[in-house]
């Protein structure tokens, strides 16, 4: 079962509602909004707080917060959360990053009920926006003292303060993306790759039209799948790889694969992580957890393509088992693969993952998303998670997506030529790591998955998402916003 949530999340059909036992409301607006005649919203002593607020808050880069205590009993406290008005050519339009940060400093309590109004100048922003708040609260606590009951309720509104309505799939989208960041919050003690694969399946056990089967231990071997066992070998509980397949509810869209990373803790196997480099691995399934949350959202929103599913989920643990540096690896595609580095072992699950989902699934499209590379935050950020595709109107969709939905991408180059020496070997067909790792480490990456699927023309796209799933220690379910967005915008 799914640990308890110590924050439930849910959207307010009206402002009555909103504001009926909220002891804290948050209202948040670009401060264009904020500087022009606001809708009258709130009681009366309440609304003046509210415009003597925005008159002496200035949103600075990032955003701002502000808050006042009311008089009232419903809310107690007013807090407002200024928006810049604008931001680059590589921001979400919504200014995703800035709301999720005024949602997180607002102080919202943690027992009763809180209210958070987005004034929102364009419906645009809207699945962005609501995403935003949701990652602000996050599920995941280890902390020893009960969660008390706390809520936290949602409610859009456009420029006179009239509702907007929430789609079903924005919902479903703001709850995947806090489930997801949830399990990469969730330590190994509680999340090894048996209880990661139970949560994943109890997690599909409803969708309509889905089925889920698992292919576990020695059992990927018969399979072909010899990067996910050799990976996953050593460790107390075996890998495995979870299918689900969604079967549309029409005919007539594309066939398409959603392959993710799920290490649920990378010790670096036998090239062992040093110097504290281990602290944090627990988030290195981040990008299964976002294709998981991703193919959730699509399914209970009748999406028109067909999906597929591929959790490629695997401990790098070290043990008398473990693969080693020197191993030859036969993947999935046929391929072998001379290792030369353990901790180079997220790619050896994604190249397997990719070519079952083309060659057996017979996918047209595939989306494969890991924490693969830290050289990721180097190359893109924190915030912008790196994109490589063999399609340049793939790539562009995804781009487009990621504005739209506040998960914010950028492209590596695509350039198998200028990468392969790299990965050459004297005694198999690659090895698993660059020889110079001053050469587009993270393009190099998701060249190496490439490799393994670039003969079956299908269409991919490949997301690192190392810095924006798990900045600051703390999961975000970067990526099911994106991938849902980008698929629903596949013709």
């Amino acid at each position: 079962m799914l640990p308890a949530v110590p924050t439930t999340l849910s959207f307010a059909p009206s402002l009555p509602s909103l504001l009926h036992g909220s002891r804290v409301v948050l209202v948040v607006a670009p401060a264009s909004v904020f500087a022009g005649e606001l809708p009258p919203i709130l009681p009366g002593p309440v609304q003046a707080l509210l415009t003597e607020l925005a008159r002496d808050t200035k949103s600075g880069d990032l955003g701002a917060v502000a808050s006042t205590l009311t008089g009232q009993s419903e809310p107690r406290r007013l807090a407002i959360g200024v928006l810049p008005d604008h931001g680059s050519r590589y921001n979400s339009p919504a200014r995703a990053e800035s709301v999720r940060k005024v949602v997180a400093s607002a102080d919202l309590g943690n027992n009763g009920k809180a209210g958070v109004i987005l004034l929102l100048p364009d419906a645009a922003n809207l699945l962005a926006a609501v995403n935003a708040v949701g990652r602000a609260l996050p599920l995941y606590s280890g902390k020893s003292a009960p969660s008390p009951n706390f809520e936290v309720q949602v409610l859009a509104l456009d420029p006179t303060g009239q509702p907007i309505a929430i789609p079903p799939e924005v919902e479903a989208t703001a709850h995947a993306t806090r489930t997801a960041a949830m399990l990469v919050d969730t330590p190994p003690t509680e999340l090894n790759p048996e209880e990661f694969a139970s949560r994943a399946k109890e997690l599909l056990a409803g969708l309509p039209r889905v089925t889920v089967r698992e292919i576990v231990g020695d059992a990927l071997l018969k399979e072909g799948l010899g990067g996910i066992h050799g990976v996953g070998r050593c460790a107390l509980k075996p890998p495995r790889l979870v299918i689900a397949q969604y079967t549309p509810s029409q005919p007539g869209g594309r066939s398409i694969a959603l392959v993710g990373k799920g290490i649920t803790f990378d010790t670096g196997g036998l090239s062992i992580k040093i110097s504290g480099a281990m602290n944090s691995m627990k988030g290195d399934l981040g990008g299964a957890a976002a294709v998981l949350g991703a193919f959730c959202v699509l399914a209970a929103n009748d999406c028109r393509h067909s999906l597929s599913l591929l959790l490629c989920i695997a401990e790098n643990a070290v043990g008398p088992q473990s693969y080693k540096p020197d191993d030859i690896l036969r993947l999935h595609s046929g391929k072998t693969v001379e290792i030369n580095n353990t901790d180079a072992e997220g790619r050896l699950l994604l190249a397997d993952g990719v070519s079952y989902a083309a060659r057996v699934l017979g996918a047209e499209i595939v989306f494969d998303a890991a924490t693969l590379t830290g050289a990721q935050l180097i190359s893109t950020g924190l915030l912008h998670a790196a994109i490589v595709s063999n399609d340049e109107t793939l790539e562009q969709t995804v781009i487009a997506a990621g504005k739209h939905s506040g998960d914010l991408v950028h492209p590596l180059p695509f350039a198998p030529e200028f990468y392969k020496q790299e990965f050459e070997s004297s005694v198999a067909d690659m090895v698993n790591s660059v020889k110079n790792r001053m050469n587009a480490q993270s393009a190099c990456a998701a060249q190496f998955v490439y490799w393994h699927m670039e003969d079956t023309r299908a269409q991919w796209c490949h997301v690192d998402l190392a810095g924006p799933s798990f900045p600051k220690n703390r999961g975000t379910g970067f990526g099911v916003a994106l991938l849902s967005e980008a698929i629903r915008r596949i013709p």
